[in-house]
Parts: structure tokens; sequence; C-alpha cells
């Protein structure tokens, strides 16, 4: 077994009673400011906690796990439902410069988070497998990550963003060109155990709306898109789930069904806007229909999410 008996432990916490990581994703900050607009930075703050509050409160029923921030995120969670487990993000949000380099909340530790009551930790890095002058920082960054929470015992859940130095956007048609190999050739890198990883939360290795039947231009036909998933599958040796990547929840739907389609053996999702995104604007101008859109859309949108997963992936428990 690759895990301590400890982590194993936190490891099924984190997951449903059938292996499966079913986890709700809700720590993002520089975009919730983004979201929140036309108020103080006071109102803004306060704003952001409460509608994490209250995600928490109306949408941990239905996850195995919240993955949640410390700056916006005590209240929610207080809030959350007894029985799902907490993944807190260690790192700060975005990025200073075109290095996109990583850097970690200054007054937290992995022992800190720990006493928050986290029950695995998480960290964001952008890489581009081609940035060879930065790479080897951003690497040895992630060793001391992985020592850090081996020592507290607690799993460590490492989200890759791929990039491409040369593309602006990431949305392009350029870009999905390059995806595939982008994301793959990280997860390969970062499942190696020298980075004591346990779970690698990933993108699919597409741009689904260059897939062919999924959008109008077309950069992968079904069978080259196929290939990508299994590809990414079969180069990743420990559990590996879908981040939602901000896309609508129709459409991460269909993209985890494609996947398991294509023989992917992926173990989970950890699913944020495209499951709370929309309530956003509802809690704003008025905090009790926000309220009443999580307790329906939201629920709604989450159970549709949970029996996709039903069908489509795989326990990580062997």
């Amino acid at each position: 077994m690759r895990y301590s008996e400890k982590k194993f432990e936190l490891l099924k916490k984190m997951s449903n009673d059938k292996g499966i990581i079913a986890a709700l994703a809700i720590d993002q900050r520089g975009s919730m400011r983004k979201m929140v607009k036309g108020f103080s930075d006071k109102e803004r703050d306060q704003k952001i906690v409460s509608f994490k509050k209250e995600v928490s409160k109306q949408l941990t029923p239905y996850a195995s796990s919240i993955l949640l921030d410390p700056i916006y995120g005590g209240e929610a969670i207080k809030a959350k439902d007894q029985n799902c487990g907490l993944l807190m993000a260690y790192e700060v949000t975005g990025y200073r410069d075109e290095k996109r380099l990583p850097e970690l909340l200054s007054h937290y530790s992995v022992l800190r988070l720990k006493e928050l009551g986290a029950d695995a930790i998480k960290v964001l890095l952008y890489y581009d497998v081609d940035d060879k002058a930065n790479n080897c920082e951003k690497s040895a960054f992630i060793e001391r990550i992985g020592s850090e929470c081996e020592a507290e015992g607690l799993p460590f859940f490492l989200e890759i963003i791929s990039y491409d130095k040369n593309i602006e956007d990431s949305k392009s048609k350029e870009f999905a060109k390059v995806k595939p190999y982008k994301v793959n050739s990280a997860i390969k890198h970062f499942s190696k155990e020298r980075y004591k990883v346990d779970v690698l939360k990933v993108e699919v290795p597409v741009n689904m709306e260059y897939v062919e039947g999924f959008g109008e231009e077309i950069v992968y036909t079904r069978e080259e898109a196929k290939d990508h998933f299994k590809n990414q599958s079969d180069n990743c040796d420990i559990p590996f789930i879908f981040l939602s990547a901000g896309v609508s929840n129709a459409l991460f739907l269909e993209t985890l069904k494609f996947a398991k389609e294509a023989g992917s053996q992926f173990n989970g999702v950890l699913c944020g806007r495209a499951t709370w995104r929309d309530g956003v604007e509802e809690f704003i101008e008025d905090e009790e229909r926000g309220r009443k859109w999580l307790e329906s859309e939201g629920v709604d949108n989450i159970q549709k999410l949970n029996k996709v997963l039903e069908e489509t992936a795989v326990s990580w428990i062997k």
C-alpha cells in the first residue's frame, strides 16, 4: 500500500461509501471577489463568507468532502455536515507574474490547517511541462509540501493547471491542440512517489468545446479525444479526480460520461462552480432568495453529479 494507515483512513473519509471522491469545491478567493461587485471591501468579504457558509450548510449533506480556504471559509467549516470530509487550500490564490510560481499562505502551515479541522491538504500548481527554466523550482516546492503533509499524516491533493507560456489564451484553438500533451505530461511527472502526492486533481485532457459532437470547430475527433482520456488514465498510477474548470454543470456531466466511454479509470471529482455558480448573483441580490436557490437548484446540481459519478467513476480503494 502506498499510504500509511492514517492517510488511508482519512482518504476514506474524503470518499463516499463506494470509494469515490464526490467532493465540492468552494475555495475560490480571487474569482469570488470578481463575482461580488458593488460593495465596499468589508461588505464584499462578508458576502463571500456568508455565501460559502450557506453553500456548505446546504450542499455538504450530499458531498463526500468539501474544499475550503482559511481566508473566507471559517464559518463554512462550522456549517458543514459532520459526515463530510474537509479539504483545505494551502496556496495563495492566483499568481504574480509570467513564471506562475506557487506561493503558500504565510500565516498557515499544514499543522495549523490540521488544527482548523483539515482532513487533507490541497495545493494548486500552474505547470508548463516545457518551461524548463522554472520547473525545477516548482518541483522542489511540491516535494516540500509532500514532506510536510507526510509529517502531519494528512493526505496531499495536488491540483495541476496546465498552460503554455507562449500561448496567452488557454481556451483558444491553438492551446487545445497542445493541451493533451501538456496535461498528461504533468500528471505523469507528479504521480511519481518522490512528490508524496496522494490524489491528483486534474483537468480533462482536452477542451471539450473542440471535440467532434460537442463544438462547432473540431480539433479532435471523438476517437482522438477518447485516446487522450485513456492515455491520461494509463499514465497515472495514483488516484485522480477531475476538476470542473468553471464549465456548466450540463457540460461537466457529459464530459464525465465521455471519460467513462473512453475507458478512463478516474476516481471522482472536485466540482466547484458548475454546482453553485448560478447561485452567487441570487445570493448577492437577496440572501434568502440565494438560500432557496441552493436548496433547490444547487441540491439538484449535486444530486445529478452524484448519479453520474455512480455510473462513471471507479473506487480508488484497491
